[in-house]
């Protein structure tokens, strides 16, 4: 594995979840930060924390990662800042469990611009500068989910697919010019974006269903350095898929009326 002290890292959703975690263990491996985020009372007091406890430069920039100029902000930003990156964790997301109708249209099509449009040109624009210096790493947060669209997850399922999809081709492509290109495929992580009852994630980590962010990301970082093009950490992402493609369709639109 290749020493990385001293790369610079740009984390998308980085204030929180698995995004500050990610921060938090590149920091402690002696990389430079920029965290963005739309968390901007977050980003006045996290990059800072994250300097002085590891004594690395870090950046917080406040963006809408889910509006159409975003990743060409963040470029126009990093070119400003002559901040060269090295490593690009594409992390930002949202969710929500419910079936595509009027009233969640619109969250929908954030969704598609957070989690399709905005990490595509990221890589576009950064993957561009990486190939031209010969090194660097990029990881995208796809999802268990990737494997199994069912309804309720409609969109979400889809994008994470999208970025699975996208990033093995990429993958390919990019090696030659010594880019690693790493899909991370997580199933249930104790973070903020699933909105779970407290009690019941802490049931669920207790008896290992929830991964915390700390146990995901240290082995997303693993596999991005041994330049692995996916990791599916935990049992479940072996065992939850094959279980729900062997559901019948009859069985998976009854389920389906049941939880709605």
């Amino acid at each position: 594995m290749r020493d990385i002290k001293g790369y610079n890292a740009l984390v998308t959703g980085g204030t929180s979840g698995m995004g500050l975690e990610y921060c938090r263990q590149l920091a402690a491996m002696g990389c430079n930060v920029l965290m963005v985020s739309n968390q901007q009372e977050l980003l006045e007091v996290l990059p800072k924390e994250i300097s002085e406890k590891y004594g690395v430069q870090t950046w917080g920039l406040y963006i809408d990662l889910a509006s159409d100029e975003a990743a060409d902000e963040i470029w126009k930003y990093c070119r400003q800042q002559q901040l060269d990156i090295d490593i690009l964790v594409n992390n930002a997301g949202i969710f929500f469990f419910h079936e595509i109708d009027t009233a969640t249209q619109d969250k929908a099509l954030t969704m598609l611009q957070l989690q399709v449009s905005t990490p595509t040109r990221l890589m576009m624009l950064f993957g561009e500068a990486m190939k031209e210096h010969r090194r660097g790493y990029i990881v995208n947060m796809s999802s268990m989910t990737a494997q199994i669209p069912a309804p309720g997850i409609t969109m979400y399922s889809a994008t994470k697919a999208y970025l699975k999809s996208y990033s093995k081709s990429l993958f390919f492509e990019m090696r030659p010019y010594g880019v690693g290109v790493t899909t991370v495929l997580p199933a249930a992580v104790a973070t903020p974006l699933y909105q779970m009852n407290p009690r019941l994630m802490k049931l669920g980590i207790a008896i290992g269903l929830i991964r915390t962010p700390q146990w995901l990301v240290r082995r997303a970082l693993r596999g991005m350095l041994h330049r692995r093009h996916v990791v599916k950490p935990g049992l479940m992402n072996y065992i939850v898929p094959v279980l729900i493609k062997l559901l019948p369709n009859r069985m998976e639109t009854k389920i389906w009326y049941k939880v709605r």
